[in-house]
């Protein structure tokens, strides 16, 4: 159902929306001077060219990204929107929107001298452009790839020694376990380390297990009486269709999820100005909508 290279989905809706909370939420933790640790679990190639042939071949980013910065708003975007838009013009020069930078880039732009980032990726082909990518970086030991299972890989990092971190989990969901195995690693984490960030996207679609994930981590987080946040964007009804030859159209992905346990306390507010304007830019049916909820 979707394609484990993320190269064919960069710059879409759900990369918009996650990250928008992405960089919210590491905006507000580099501001102390404890070192940082970020985790990406599937931290893909990294970098991504939105004039390439896999972008080209689905063209998500032209109704994401690249419909976001081509809308014309009744008012200035939000400032997590915004904030959003000139951090991806940094990777790119004379207002062209050709390159697109994945978790691993927004994440290291924002890192200070003691703080490390971890990046598991199993997929050879994209560790190895990961890989390439990083290096132009020369960040030195502070990014740190792992050819590994991010599931399992992260157990041995948590806690990390500044008792500092944040987790991105955005696997692919090509896998039907991946919903199991996103639950089962929250849950190993939050007892190894349970005042770290963890922030979670999922897919929205048609399946009860992803409709379980935000339901079954609002569960943990109030059993260890921590506070959560979870936000969706939906930009289209999710309906199979037929084209005028009876062929069943899909839909593609209608909508997505970020559920965060331990959130900044500061993102809720940043989000609720955001949402309404990204249903507005990026809705393509009557059904476009967002939530915005919060506890603990």
């Amino acid at each position: 159902m979707f394609s484990y290279r993320h190269a064919f989905h960069a710059g879409n809706h759900a990369d918009v929306l996650k990250h928008i909370v992405l960089l919210a939420v590491m905006r507000y933790m580099t501001q102390k001077d404890t070192a940082l640790n970020v985790f990406d679990t599937h931290a893909g190639a990294g970098l991504y060219r939105l004039d390439g042939d896999f972008a080209k071949t689905s063209a998500e980013a032209a109704e994401g990204f690249l419909k976001l910065v081509a809308s014309k708003a009744e008012q200035p975007f939000a400032p997590a929107i915004q904030d959003y838009i000139e951090m991806v013009a940094g990777f790119n020069a004379g207002g062209t929107w050709s390159v697109y930078p994945g978790s691993p880039f927004i994440i290291q732009s924002l890192l200070h001298g003691r703080d490390k980032l971890k990046l598991f990726e199993l997929h050879p082909t994209d560790t190895k452009t990961l890989t390439a990518n990083i290096a132009q970086l020369e960040a030195g030991r502070q990014v740190t790839i792992l050819r590994e299972d991010g599931f399992e890989g992260l157990k041995k990092f948590l806690p990390p020694p500044s008792r500092r971190a944040l987790v991105l989990c955005d696997p692919s969901y090509e896998l039907k376990n991946d919903y199991a195995r996103v639950q089962a690693m929250v849950v190993d984490a939050m007892q190894r380390f349970p005042t770290g960030t963890y922030a979670v996207w999922y897919p929205i679609i048609p399946r009860p297990e992803a409709h379980d994930v935000p339901k079954k981590l609002k569960t943990l987080a109030n059993k260890y009486g921590k506070s959560w946040l979870g936000a969706t964007l939906t930009v289209k009804n999710s309906k199979l269709t037929q084209d005028a030859e009876g062929e069943v159209v899909r839909p593609g992905l209608p909508a997505s999820g970020m559920f965060l346990i331990n959130p900044p306390h500061t993102l809720k507010a940043l989000l609720k100005d955001a949402l309404p304007q990204l249903v507005k830019a990026l809705g393509q049916d009557q059904h476009a909508a967002f939530t915005l909820e919060s506890g603990g």
